[in-house]
């Protein structure tokens, strides 16, 4: 029941803060000179040259995936939203919103009622899954849109790609635990090892439950997994816009899929099957996999189906369970898949689990304290030079006809910019909370979120929306509404400090607005028009030319190897790594344009555009776990930060030029005639 935007974020997508590590001191002008290490060619390895120094003492601490820069920038962000919480806790007489956000972050907080409450919170939910006894049963269950319920597919609701100004209801495979259908089919050492690992998960979650012959009913739930696995679509084609998009009359719904109980679960959500213009149309996405999806749910028993919606629930509500609950499901998703050993703080979570519940109602006391006019307007301006960088690149492309050129121009000039935080805040006033009662507060959240969302199924889209909440760090660019938007949790210091050297400013979030910018033109975005209409509107001959050219940056990044064995895949990071390539060269000429004709000063013998590029390459600094790495590389579609860095500079003329050491016979250089120039 996630709206497609949020799976659409721009950098993080599985990332986790880590603690700043100590070090010197940042030279006013914002770039760390210690980091660079000059031992290392940066045509051999410009990420490690950048960032060499720093990689060799760096520690990933025990609770966190990783380290690095982005992760710093979390963790202080999560210092802040703890401040905040603790100040609404001590409140003496706030306002009802605000008590609302105390009583989730206490209630979260509150181990010993937790422990002594025990499964007792969950018990009516426990036993009614329990209780089930026909398909439509299950259905039902996985409808309630107050329980964070998962089967073979997921109903969501999202805007109508070919009608922007509408919503539609959308249908998307579902249903495995693990990160991606790769873990349970791919022949790989390291997969082996984490299936075994899953099955025994699989065995505990179930145990905890108070179930009997736990070892046999575990590797049923993972059979069905495995099978839905086999039935879903690769990650790669779930990314193409025209593949996905199949609008289907309810009444067929049934018969593509009529192993499925589609009525029950569609009352159990509260949507119905008639609209004002008839029988509800939907989008089912990855339409070939839905019937045999729905047949692996009816070929299923309900026994079945009841240990696999038991420990779907333990493993959702996992964290405000005891923690027995708590610890096991970290030893899985935690430990096994992402190489921690310890938990965060239970402060840390307690912020998290807020901003995802009431981030709007939290991000009003950010923006407040951290996120001054001052910072939004030079933000602004920063946008402004990069979208008239990405025009004069259209206007001056050589191998646009004129037709498709002037359509792109024309979708520039549409797009909408949002900055640091919603014109219209979201109310809450229906949200219940109750301090006493954890699980029933999350329950109530869950349904307030999907009612809000169903409610205005049929209404006109709302343009104002935000799929992120203001202190989020990370930026999104979204197709049906033709709108970059930046949070100002992205919008601080190391990524934007209105006090940093320009070059530095836009060598960091002046890529992210680039990468912003360029998803509008990237292999799936360029699908759409500026009134966020999915229709083809290049030439034939256009759309041939620029298919090529992603095409070989596909097949590039397809040669990097982070772990032995395991390639980077071209196609499902193409559009990512269309953004980056194509951000960083609107970022740098953006630079460029800021300076009005005068020259950058050198400091510290580093010119403005070295400055830049190094102030990208220590944007993306990151050290990962290796279990970490390998989920990201499976399951996501963004590269590795190390590649998000060289992948990109070889493409890019004005490096070479920057840094002349750079020579044919290093790694990561490439002739002229080889480097993707996309505009």
């Amino acid at each position: 029941m996630t709206p497609r935007s949020l799976v659409r974020l721009a950098f993080l997508l599985l990332l986790i803060g880590a603690p700043a590590q100590a070090g010197p001191q940042v030279p006013p002008w914002g770039l760390n000179l210690s980091y660079i290490d000059t031992s290392i060619p940066p045509g051999e390895d410009f990420y490690a040259y950048a960032n060499g120094a720093w990689l060799k003492t760096a520690v990933i601490p025990a609770d966190r995936s990783s380290a690095g820069s982005w992760l710093e920038l979390i963790l202080r962000n999560d210092e802040r939203l703890r401040g905040l919480l603790a100040e609404a806790s001590a409140a003496k007489e706030p306002d009802a919103e605000v008590r609302k956000l105390r009583d989730l972050y206490d209630a979260y907080l509150d181990t010993t009622q937790i422990e002594a409450s025990g499964l007792a919170p969950a018990r009516r939910d426990l036993d009614r899954i329990a209780a089930l006894r026909t398909a439509e049963d299950v259905a039902r269950t996985i409808g309630d849109p107050s329980l964070p319920m998962d089967g073979p597919f997921a109903v969501g609701i999202d805007v109508d790609d070919k009608n922007p100004d509408a919503y539609i209801v959308r249908l998307e495979q579902s249903g495995i635990g693990l990160p991606d259908r790769d873990y349970y089919l791919k022949e790989d050492k390291a997969l082996e090892s984490t299936r075994e690992a899953y099955r025994s998960y699989l065995r505990q979650m179930l145990e905890l439950a108070d179930a009997k012959d736990a070892a046999r009913r575990a590797d049923a739930i993972y059979a069905i997994e495995r099978e839905i696995a086999t039935a879903s679509w690769p990650a790669a084609d779930r990314r193409d816009a025209d593949k996905t998009y199949n609008p289907v009359p309810f009444s067929e719904l049934t018969e593509l899929a009529p192993g499925y109980p589609w009525k029950a679960h569609f009352e159990a959500a509260g949507i119905s099957t008639r609209s004002a213009k008839g029988d509800r149309v939907v989008v089912v996405t990855e339409k070939s996999a839905f019937p045999k999806l729905a047949q692996v749910f009816k070929a299923t028993p309900v026994a079945v189906w009841r240990d696999y919606l038991t420990v779907q629930y333990l493993h959702s509500f996992a964290d405000i369970l005891p923690k027995r609950i708590d610890d096991a499901n970290f030893a899985m998703y935690g430990t096994v898949l992402q190489g921690r050993t310890q938990q965060t703080d239970r402060e840390t979570r307690a912020a998290r689990l807020v901003d995802r519940r009431m981030g709007e109602a939290l991000g009003k006391l950010y923006v407040e304290k951290y996120f001054p006019a001052d910072s939004k307007a030079k933000v602004q301006v920063l946008v402004r030079n990069l979208l008239r960088a990405c025009r004069e690149d259209l206007e001056a492309s050589q191998w646009m006809t004129a037709e498709t050129r002037q359509k792109a121009l024309e979708k520039l000039e549409k797009f909408t910019v949002k900055v640091g935080y919603p014109d219209r805040w979201r109310d809450y006033t229906d949200l219940r909370i109750d301090r006493s009662n954890l699980v029933a507060s999350i329950r109530s959240a869950n349904a307030f979120d999907w009612e809000r969302r169903r409610k205005r199924l049929d209404d006109k889209v709302d343009r104002t929306e935000w799929h992120i909440s203001p202190p989020t760090v990370n930026a999104y660019y979204e197709e049906s509404a033709n709108e970059i938007v930046f949070p100002a949790g992205i919008l601080q210091p190391p990524f934007f400090d209105p006090e940093a050297d320009d070059a530095v400013n836009y060598g960091g979030i002046g890529c992210t607005i680039g990468h912003e910018i360029s998803h509008g033109f990237d292999d799936q975005g360029s699908k759409y028009d500026g009134d966020g209409v999915l229709r083809m509107w290049w030439t034939a001959a256009d759309r041939k030319g620029f298919e090529e050219r992603t095409a070989a940056l596909a097949k590039q990044y397809d040669e990097y190897e982070p772990l032995p064995g395991l390639h980077v895949n071209g196609q499902l990071t193409l559009g990512e790594n269309i953004g980056d390539v194509a951000g960083v060269h609107l970022a740098r000429k953006a630079y460029v344009l800021s300076l009005g004709g005068k020259e950058a000063p050198v400091l510290d013998g580093y010119t403005g555009v070295q400055r830049f590029y190094l102030a990208y390459a220590q944007f993306w600094r990151t050290k990962q776990t290796d279990g970490f790495l390998r989920q990201r590389v499976l399951s996501n579609p963004h590269s590795p930060p190390s590649y998000r860095v060289n992948g990109v500079v070889r493409n890019d003329d004005e490096w070479y030029a920057a840094f002349s050491q750079v020579k044919p016979g290093d790694r990561y250089y490439l002739p002229s005639e080889r480097r993707i120039r996309l505009w």
